[in-house]
């Protein structure tokens, strides 16, 4: 009753992540140097979840874009992505700013990078 995939500790690497980690309550499906991370949901919900990030660089800086994508599994898998949908864009919101943020530290300390470093697009379901 206590616990599940979300509570597993430890990475190979803290900076870097390969396909089959566990991150909180997500897998690793996908790595593709140098820009794409995808992330299928541990979590049980009613069809199959995955998050995706793609990094691509734009003048000076990085536009980073976050995609949520869900295969529903009948009635009830559509009536669960589109009931959680608004709360989702929150999450994936205040998510994706958290991720550009850290990025934006990871440049500036190891690159010493000061200027206009992460473009944000929405966060878009399909």
């Amino acid at each position: 009753l206590v616990g599940g995939p979300g509570l597993r500790r430890g990475r190979r690497h803290p900076e870097q992540v390969y396909p089959g980690e566990a991150i909180d309550f997500w897998r690793v499906e996908e790595v593709r140097a140098p820009f794409i991370l995808r992330l299928r949901a541990e979590m049980k919900v009613p069809g199959k979840a995955w998050l995706q990030f793609e990094a691509a660089e734009e003048g000076e800086g990085t536009r980073l874009v976050q995609t949520a994508f869900f295969a529903p599994t009948g009635f009830l898998g559509w009536a669960y992505w589109y009931g959680i949908y608004p709360f989702h864009a929150l999450i994936f919101s205040d998510l994706v700013n958290a991720v550009a943020d850290d990025a934006a530290l990871f440049a500036k300390e190891h690159r010493g990078h000061t200027g206009p470093s992460i473009k944000l697009d929405k966060t878009k379901g399909e």
